[in-house]
């Protein structure tokens, strides 16, 4: 007769404590080491404007803003980011007014579905702070890491030049 075996017990990861500023907010969490700050952001912290498109860091509607800096939420580590500053699309609006890049996006129709958008207005940011809105052609270049299925390119394009300008 043969002897049934069971699988090893894995024993569950060692959970990391870890702080940040989130949108202005102190939060501090004990998490997995191996959670993705994209899953952090969206699963334990309900930040659900954040989107998970490829889930691989190809199209860019991860894009978030860490210590000023854009980055794909995710292939990043939350626990290597403990202390750091992080801003999402849910924390732009301020007293209920939209950031001067929402606006745009509106007033420029540089959103279709709408799903890549918190991915763009974070990179628009991003590209604005560099130094790399001077131009359409490097607006493009900058943002080029960003999908668009839609093909709201032109509008996207339009909305970062003008916010460039604005602030």
């Amino acid at each position: 007769m043969a002897q049934s075996s069971k699988p090893a017990a894995v024993p569950a990861p060692a959970s990391d404590v870890v702080s940040f500023i989130i949108n202005g907010e102190p939060r501090e969490l004990s998490l997995d080491p191996r959670q993705s700050l994209l899953d952090v952001l969206r699963e334990r912290l309900d930040l659900t404007g954040t989107k998970k498109g490829c889930n691989q860091g190809a199209c860019g509607a991860c894009t978030i803003l860490v210590n000023g800096k854009r980055i794909l939420a995710c292939l990043t580590l939350a626990s290597m980011y403990s202390g750091a500053r992080i801003e999402t699309i849910e924390g732009l609006e301020k007293d209920g007014e939209l950031h001067p890049l929402q606006r745009a996006f509106i007033e420029h129709d540089g959103l279709q579905c709408g799903f890549c958008t918190s991915g763009q207005i974070m990179s628009g940011l991003g590209c604005i702070s560099e130094g790399h809105a001077s131009s359409p052609q490097e607006i493009q270049y900058w943002m080029s890491g960003n999908i668009c299925r839609c093909g709201a390119y032109p509008g996207i394009v339009a909305a970062v030049a003008d916010a460039a300008r604005r602030t």
